[in-house]
């Protein structure tokens, strides 16, 4: 399976990251995750392209994490693309109702499947087996971690967790116990007085004595800026013993 960091941003923006958005690709099959502002657009410079993406997983409703949803759904319409599925929390349904809405005219020029899921329960997407975690953030949360369907591995084994939006604790850092990679927020940096999001060492804490090969720092707010490398070390003094890596858009790895 390959993984695309699309987006690596935050509510607040800057040139070099678009908001939050993950391509999955397994086989012939992709999986969006998340699609915040610049999603779309970042798509445009993958093979995949928006024509490609099938299925898109929610973490959350924030408007960074689904701001390009309607302009994915109208350029798939566009495109002569008849279809998409939608999944996510608890409200997913409602989000979607109320989007369209305000945006009548898109109504039924795309037909959608939307699937609501729970914490704890194990479903497929987009050629992937995936299993929720609730999250601790302001508004309810997936993390999720993910196992090529047919792989042989269940989804609780996958190799790879996304954290969603949520602060670091162990209860999350159980969940993604034994991944291979680990895209974790971490949007801001020490010193700063936040809460729903981690700061490094916070994270650092929270993933001590894990076996995780590799954590990828995304979600990154403008002051983290000029800071990844300070960050990084942070998380590594706090106690966490894998590789450390700060997120970009673009990034694309194998696992």
């Amino acid at each position: 399976m390959h993984v695309t960091f699309l987006g690596t941003g935050s509510a607040m923006p800057v040139p070099e990251r678009a908001q939050t958005g993950l391509l999955l690709e397994h086989d012939d099959r992709t999986l969006l995750v998340d699609c915040g502002s610049g999603i779309l657009r970042r798509l445009t410079n993958t093979e995949v392209g928006y024509e490609g993406v099938g299925t898109v997983l929610l973490t959350h409703h924030h408007l960074d994490h689904v701001a390009d949803l309607l302009p994915l759904i109208k350029a798939r319409w566009l495109a002569g693309e008849e279809f998409l599925q939608i999944i996510g929390p608890t409200g997913t349904k409602e989000l979607i109702d109320g989007l369209l809405g305000v945006h009548e005219y898109l109504d039924g020029r795309c037909e959608l499947a939307i699937r609501e899921v729970s914490a704890g329960e194990t479903f497929s997407a987009g050629g992937f087996d995936v299993v929720g975690r609730e999250t601790r953030h302001s508004k309810p949360c997936l993390a999720y971690r993910f196992a090529p369907e047919d792989g042989g591995v269940d989804a609780a084994d996958g190799p790879f967790t996304f954290s969603g939006d949520s602060e670091a604790f162990r209860g999350l850092a159980s969940f993604a116990d034994g991944s291979r990679v680990l895209a974790h927020d971490c949007s801001f940096p020490d010193g700063v007085d936040v809460s729903n999001h981690p700061n490094p060492t916070q994270l650092g804490e929270a993933l001590a004595g894990t076996d995780v090969d590799h954590l990828y720092l995304t979600h990154l707010y403008p002051i983290t800026g000029g800071k990844e490398e300070e960050m990084v070390e942070s998380v590594t003094n706090a106690g966490f013993e894998g590789d450390v890596g700060v997120a970009q858009d673009g990034l694309r790895f194998e696992l």
